[in-house]
């Protein structure tokens, strides 16, 4: 994208509902859309770096399970780190590796450096970069970046794009169907309880078709009207928030398993619309 194309006017922009977002000036907006390409840039040049790196190694971060993370891991966190202490040091910072950094702005940036390491770790292109702005109602813009495709997901602020090797396309997602003819996708059976995977039975059951271990590129994919539904579970903010804010800007819903807010994770319904949620809410709900 050109820098030009990044940039909102008064009549593009559309402000957040409420929220410190929703009274920001369009000037510092643009500088805040400018802002987080330049991290994901930084990111896409110190993930690839490591991608498909014969020998790559990987800690791991759990006792329980095999939860990996890798040199591109920290390296592309850092690097986003180094691009906010210079043009936005005033805001606060989490991240999934190297925690919390406290701010003053009312402003936090959410950082996944590689969402789906497992996946970076086996040579997959299903990981990516995921980068939100949240104030104090929730994440009010995202993105979600795949470098070795090289396709960037963007929702927020009036913008709902995707650039990538076949140019700028806006992203809507798909309309109304019956859950007989969804599309599904999820990390299942890999992540959540027995109790959980039941309940995603139960829709997938039903699903025309299922496709798993997709990480985040399933929400990108979702945004661009390709997938129905998302059904996770035993999620962190760092992995909801910048889906949540691309996909409810394509048209889509995002909540938790009860309806309600997700973004600090945990169990996540993502669906195209407002029918296919409500069927999916439905049966994840329902008792035997």
């Amino acid at each position: 994208m050109t820098s030009d194309s990044l940039t909102l006017s008064d009549s593009t922009l559309r402000r957040p509902p409420s929220g410190l977002a929703a009274a920001l000036p369009l000037t510092e907006i643009n500088a805040l859309i400018a802002t987080a390409h330049a991290l994901a840039d930084a990111a896409r040049v110190a993930t690839l770096d490591y991608f498909r790196r014969p020998g790559l190694a990987a800690d791991n971060k759990e006792t329980a399970r095999f939860d990996p993370v890798t040199m591109g891991d920290r390296l592309s966190e850092q690097r986003m780190r180094e691009i906010l202490a210079q043009q936005r040091p005033q805001d606060a910072i989490l991240g999934e590796e190297f925690g919390t950094t406290t701010g003053t702005s009312g402003l936090t940036w959410v950082l996944d450096p590689i969402d789906g390491t497992r996946g970076f770790l086996t040579g997959s292109p299903t990981w990516g970069v995921l980068i939100s702005l949240r104030d104090e109602t929730g994440p009010v813009y995202g993105i979600i970046d795949q470098p070795h495709i090289g396709e960037r997901f963007e929702g927020g602020f009036g913008l709902s794009r995707v650039a990538g090797p076949h140019g700028t396309h806006p992203l809507a997602t798909r309309p109304e169907r019956g859950l007989e003819e969804a599309f599904l996708y999820t990390t299942f059976p890999e992540i959540g309880s027995e109790a959980e995977y039941a309940a995603f039975r139960r829709v997938s059951e039903k699903a025309k078709l299922v496709r798993y271990g997709m990480d985040c590129y399933a929400y990108a994919l979702l945004a661009a009207g390709q997938i129905d539904l998302v059904i996770e579970a035993g999620l962190q903010a760092y992995d909801i928030q910048a889906p949540m804010a691309v996909i409810r800007a394509a048209g889509g819903i995002v909540t938790s398993w009860d309806g309600g807010d997700c973004a600090q994770g945990g169990r996540v319904l993502a669906a195209a619309n407002p029918g296919i949620h409500a069927a999916a809410l439905e049966l994840l709900n329902a008792t035997a």
